[in-house]
């Protein structure tokens, strides 16, 4: 088992139609505004940025996201990154009700070097931080949705 590599499903109910979360996710320059752990991102171009996160732990992560897929009668914006997370990610979005589940796939490799050396100990608290994390998102989103 590579416990440097990581694969997280979440999923948030959301009492928003797809579009209008669809609206949301695909403007990632907009994420710190809702999402308090997504603390910049810096647009290259149409298709790619520069992340910072921190969640409850002390260190921050550092990514580039380029997009590979954006299919909106789908649902569907995917983007693969490089730097201390190595991976993909995807939103599906797909009506329940009149709302949407959102499905949150991610698998992805760390490579900054202390958590490398912390793997096999700071397994649980890194998939701990990571929950939190996604829990803060949703709460955001749904502020965030509500005002728009």
């Amino acid at each position: 088992m590579d416990f440097n590599r990581y694969r997280f499903l979440t999923l948030w109910s959301l009492p928003a139609p797809p579009a209008a979360v669809l609206a949301v996710l695909e403007r990632p320059e907009d994420y710190p505004r809702w999402w308090p752990q997504v603390r910049t991102v810096t647009r290259l171009d149409d298709r790619t940025g520069v992340f910072t996160i921190r969640s409850v732990l002390p260190y921050a992560m550092h990514f580039t996201a380029r997009e590979t897929r954006r299919d909106p009668a789908a649902g569907i914006l995917e983007i693969a990154m490089s730097g201390d997370l190595d991976g993909w990610a995807r939103w599906t979005l797909t009506a329940d009700g009149s709302g949407t589940l959102a499905r949150y796939d991610q698998v992805v490799s760390v490579n900054k070097p202390l958590l490398r050396r912390l793997a096999v100990p700071g397994r649980p608290v890194f998939r701990a931080n990571h929950r939190l994390m996604m829990a803060a998102g949703r709460r955001g989103l749904l502020r965030y949705l509500e005002a728009v």
